[in-house]
């Protein structure tokens, strides 16, 4: 009786931990993460359906230079940094001068000289008149009078001359801003040698490039099988890459004359409908020509899914939204908001990722590992 007591509660045990074993097994089986495909929360704007062209290009200014002087010599100061805002005719910088300023003073003084001489000149020569009148003096004297101002008035004219010469140089050695803009760079230091137009080693051409950032515009290429697709003033909407949460209206400005016929393309500038400070030369930028201006509301960025992430089961639509690798179950409203390919969800975010053609077996809470696509 004993030992088959024994045996039954050995028995016992060994079933409820089969028993055990097995429950483990279930609960791993529901808790265990599963392998789904997920897509990311897209953003896109109503223009991408409204366009009839897409192009691709960079910002560029319209009024743009390089700003040097004629004069040659060492850059002795630079007032402006790259960034620095300028006024047209601002003082940006500043060659060694020391020659310059004494060839200045030197053609000053000459000109005062010129200038005594010549008053002096005009007094002899007035009351020499007055006394030929007189018959005081003879004509030969009244001649060399006269031939002592006119040759007074010559040097006065030719010193003048020379003082403007020696004003264009001592001038030349300023450089200053020929429009209001903003540094883009700074192509020199102070100390370097200044040689515009030359190629002479250790030496500097341009000294600072500014740009009129109220000139900014895009630059597109556009293959000539689309040019009857485009036509100036045709609006457009204009992305940046550096500010994917924007775009820009813009239209057709121009278009150059000529095709490039090594691409094939015509390039088309494109003007901004108002400028906005973040808009820098050289960003890249996309171009969606339109037919006709968009509305308010069509500027305005959507947040969807694709199509392929929304479960339907009757008369239900809900998509599984990955949050900390748990499955949130959010059921859409009807009917389905679409724009193309894209349902729309407001109120996702654009960071969010969700599953992607999720099976019906999915729950809510339900833990997951996610596969990017």
């Amino acid at each position: 009786m004993l030992n088959s007591i024994k045996k039954l509660s050995f028995k016992t045990k060994l079933l409820a931990i089969i028993g055990l074993l097995v429950l483990a097994v279930v609960v791993w089986r529901q808790t265990r993460p599963i392998e789904v495909q997920s897509t990311p929360v897209v953003t896109a704007f109503p223009s991408s359906l409204l366009s009839t062209l897409n192009a691709s290009g960079y910002v560029v200014a319209q009024r743009k230079a390089a700003i040097s002087t004629k004069a040659q010599g060492r850059l002795e100061w630079l007032g402006v940094a790259e960034g620095s805002v300028v006024k047209q005719g601002q003082l940006l910088a500043r060659l060694e001068r020391q020659e310059l300023t004494a060839q200045l003073a030197q053609a000053r003084a000459q000109v005062g000289l010129a200038q005594a001489e010549l008053d002096d000149a005009i007094r002899e020569y007035d009351r020499s008149k007055s006394l030929l009148a007189k018959q005081y003096i003879s004509q030969a004297a009244a001649d060399s009078a006269k031939a002592r101002f006119e040759k007074a008035r010559a040097q006065q004219t030719a010193s003048a001359a020379a003082q403007a010469v020696a004003q264009a140089a001592f001038d030349q050695s300023e450089i200053r801003a020929p429009f209001d803009g903003v540094v883009l760079t700074k192509n020199a230091n102070v100390g370097d040698n200044i040689t515009p137009f030359s190629s002479a080693a250790d030496s500097k051409g341009a000294v600072v490039t500014i740009a009129d950032m109220s000139t900014l515009e895009v630059e597109a290429d556009v293959s000539e099988s689309s040019l009857g697709k485009i036509r100036i003033g045709q609006p457009v909407e204009i992305g940046l890459d550096a500010l994917p949460g924007e775009r820009f209206a813009g239209v057709v400005a121009r278009m150059v004359p000529t095709i490039d016929r090594a691409k094939a393309t015509r390039l088309v500038k494109l003007k901004f409908n108002q400028i906005d400070p973040r808009i820098l030369p050289d960003m890249s930028a996309k171009v969606s020509f339109l037919d006709q201006p968009l509305a308010p509301e069509q500027r305005k960025p959507v947040v969807g899914v694709n199509q392929a992430a929304v479960l339907t089961q009757g008369d239900e639509s809900a998509i599984f939204v990955i949050e900390s690798d748990r499955l949130k179950r959010m059921v859409l409203p009807k009917p389905l908001a679409t724009m193309g390919e894209l349902v729309l969800v407001p109120s996702l975010k654009s960071d969010q990722r969700v599953v992607l053609r999720p099976a019906a077996g999915l729950r809510d809470g339900q833990s997951v590992r996610s596969s990017k696509q």
